[in-house]
């Protein structure tokens, strides 16, 4: 019989099959993030006096929201710089964005039962600053591959618009990201919103899949068991579960990759506590209790090889440059979790008891 360290592979695959079954009683997303299709966006707002305030203020601007392709339709909104370091100088010179709208958008409208959007953005103004953001937006459509609990992103081409003199300050590409409301709606879920939680109040299979995913893109950037100081739980990770008065068998939902290897901006370092120099090593801070689970979620990222290749083959306007060395990055984590002795050695061996 085949065997993936301790685990038959049998085994392995029907539990993973069995979780996936819980997860799979989802709706389909509303219309915006039903299709892959690359939007075509015009956003008109005072942009100077927003990025100028950015490093200090999240206050809202009015703008207009116009969209092209699919469907010309034009929606009044209000627009603020979002985020931490990227709002930040010394990381970006644009900022993300969120996107409220000011009244409830239409029957017809693309945005139907949308209220409150974040929008990825370029960074920097600097052409190969658009990779970095393509690469994230890849990550969330691995992650998308892996699990339906998980947030989904919609790619759009995007001219900023300053808003008193009609001039377009830039086009570049960014991404919409689903609202968590949507998420937990999808997958018959609720968002929790707690203090911090215990990782025994974790569902083994959802978490195991998270903090594997997370080893698979170099992303350090995360806790699935409490927020920064000062913030509720978790870092960069969405608590689901059936309801609030029920804080076990907890689901968590990351986001925010940009720090993560697989797109490995100038700006990420890794955090001093984990012992790597670049982000593009990785390094597994998955929780020893959760081994078999890991296991588990090895086989299905092993089995969903191709699919990950696609996405990065497949990724508009992604150069050939950065589909070629995610490729490879890819690539080196598929051979490890192929190789029973290399995935104790990198992973069983170095959880966190």
């Amino acid at each position: 019989m085949l065997t993936f360290g301790n685990i038959p592979r049998w085994f392995a695959s029907a539990a993973a099959l069995a979780f996936m079954a819980t997860g799979a009683a989802h709706s389909a997303p509303k219309p915006l993030f039903a299709s892959d299709a690359v939007l075509k966006l015009r956003i008109e707002a005072p942009f100077s006096d927003l990025v100028k305030a950015a490093p200090r203020s999240t206050d809202p601007f009015d703008a207009k929201l116009v969209i092209a392709e699919p469907a010309a339709e034009t929606l009044a909104i209000q627009l603020s710089a979002r985020g931490i370091s990227r709002r930040t100088v010394a990381a970006c010179d644009f900022p993300p964005l969120r996107i409220e709208f000011k009244e409830k958008p239409g029957s017809t409208s693309l945005f139907k039962g949308q209220h409150s959007l974040k929008l990825a953005t370029h960074c920097r103004g600097e052409f190969n600053y658009q990779d970095y953001g393509l690469l994230e937006y890849l990550a969330y459509r691995l992650l998308n591959i892996l699990t339906p609990l998980s947030f989904r992103v919609r790619l759009a081409e995007v001219d900023y618009v300053e808003a008193k003199s009609g001039s377009v300050r830039i086009h570049r590409h960014g991404f919409l990201i689903e609202d968590v409301d949507e998420v937990a709606g999808r997958n018959d879920l609720k968002e929790i919103k707690t203090a911090k939680i215990d990782r025994g109040q974790l569902n083994a299979s959802a978490v195991a899949r998270s903090d594997l995913f997370q080893y698979m893109i170099g992303n350090q950037d995360w806790s699935d068991v409490a927020g920064t100081a000062g913030t509720p739980c978790c870092h960069n990770i969405k608590l689901l579960g059936k309801s609030a008065d029920n804080l076990n068998e907890l689901v968590p939902v990351a986001y925010d990759f940009d720090s993560s290897g697989l797109v490995d901006p100038p700006y990420a370092l890794p955090p001093v506590a984990v012992p790597i120099k670049t982000v593009r090593t990785r390094f597994y801070r998955g929780y020893c209790q959760f081994n078999t689970q890991a296991t588990e979620a090895a086989h299905e990222i092993l089995g969903k090889r191709a699919d990950f290749m696609a996405a990065v083959d497949s990724t508009p306007a992604l150069s050939d440059r950065a589909k070629s060395s995610t490729r490879q990055y890819l690539e080196t984590l598929f051979k490890e979790f192929a190789d029973p002795a290399r995935f104790k050695e990198r992973i069983l061996d170095r959880c966190r008891s």
